[in-house]
């Protein structure tokens, strides 16, 4: 640890494997008596997408006084839009191991419609 600040982007466009967003819960106890709460992945994303990602870098920590002095350092931005001064001090940039996939509702329709397919299913058939 030599006082480095890590700076993340587009925590918004964050992916869970699976169900995940549904079955995902996050604890959090405001310190008063019955004040524990859990809060399912999709709906902790859409009040903050940045604390998710948050969440899981304070939980991959040691559990030492260090962590909350460490977690300081840290800067989350749910997209690319970094403030100057902070985008000023940014030296160097660690370049993602495979690109992200392109996010089937981002696609035109018409290119989804005709991708060849392996097998049509029956009209009558329910995917789960």
């Amino acid at each position: 640890d030599c006082g480095d600040h890590v700076v993340v982007i587009n925590t918004a466009e964050i992916a869970l494997p699976g169900d995940e967003w549904k079955k995902r819960a996050y604890f959090h106890h405001t310190g008063y008596a019955g004040g524990a709460s859990w809060t399912l992945a999709w709906q902790l994303h859409e009040k903050d997408p940045t604390m998710i990602m948050k969440k899981a870098v304070y939980r991959a920590m040691k559990g030492n006084l260090q962590r909350r002095h460490t977690m300081q350092r840290l800067h989350l931005f749910k997209d690319a839009e970094v403030p100057k001064d902070v985008l000023e001090n940014v030296t160097n940039q660690i370049r993602q191991p495979r690109g992200v996939p392109e996010r089937l509702d981002h696609i035109d329709p018409e290119v989804v419609r005709n991708f060849p397919k392996i097998m049509d299913y029956p009209k009558d058939y329910i995917l789960r």
